[in-house]
């Protein structure tokens, strides 16, 4: 009687089954709106988006203490377009008109510059620590930053396409 030795299966199918959970947890395949430590590639946070998605920045302007919020959407390569500002006052760091091409409006006490173009492949943050109180609003939701990221933190911001283990590591804003 012959005892088959299972040699030259596992030489097959031990490297087939690495190559696959390879794949499975880095190919990128969710698109999200990431928030990563400074400029290292580190995701801290994000959010699962889908490209006509749109997401606003809200937080407390440190002098005038009144809310400040940058409406954003994405564009079809993955970039950032920044395409309103609301603000309440005309203090230090705020604009007091449009440029070229975008429009200024004044409603109920608030100012509002619409129609802006301005297109980003990311855009930095300091997570405030004292006033700010950064949230970020998507689908209709507020989520306050400082609950998922350190307060006084330096975040890069941008789209991009995330691996399962990516997403593990990082802590997805609406769960």
């Amino acid at each position: 009687m012959k005892i088959k030795k299972p040699g030259r299966r596992i030489l097959i199918l031990v490297p087939l089954i690495l190559i696959s959970i390879v794949i499975i947890l880095f190919i990128p395949k969710q698109q999200a709106l990431v928030f990563q430590f400074q400029n290292t590639g580190k995701v801290l946070a994000y959010i699962p988006i889908s490209k006509e998605d749109f997401f606003k920045i809200k937080y407390t302007h440190s002098i005038h203490l009144s809310d400040v919020v940058e409406s954003y959407q994405f564009t079809i390569d993955g970039q950032i377009k920044q395409y309103e500002l609301m603000y309440e006052d005309f203090a230090i760091g705020m604009p007091n008109n449009a440029s070229d091409g975008e429009i200024f409006e004044q409603k109920d006490g608030k100012y509002y510059i619409k129609n802006m173009n301005r297109i980003f492949p990311h855009f930095d943050l300091r997570i405030g620590k004292v006033r700010a109180n950064h949230r970020v609003i998507y689908n209709g939701a507020e989520y306050q930053l400082s609950q998922y990221i350190e307060p006084g933190t330096w975040v890069r911001i941008k789209t991009e396409k995330l691996n399962w283990y990516q997403q593990w590591k990082g802590v997805n804003i609406l769960e």
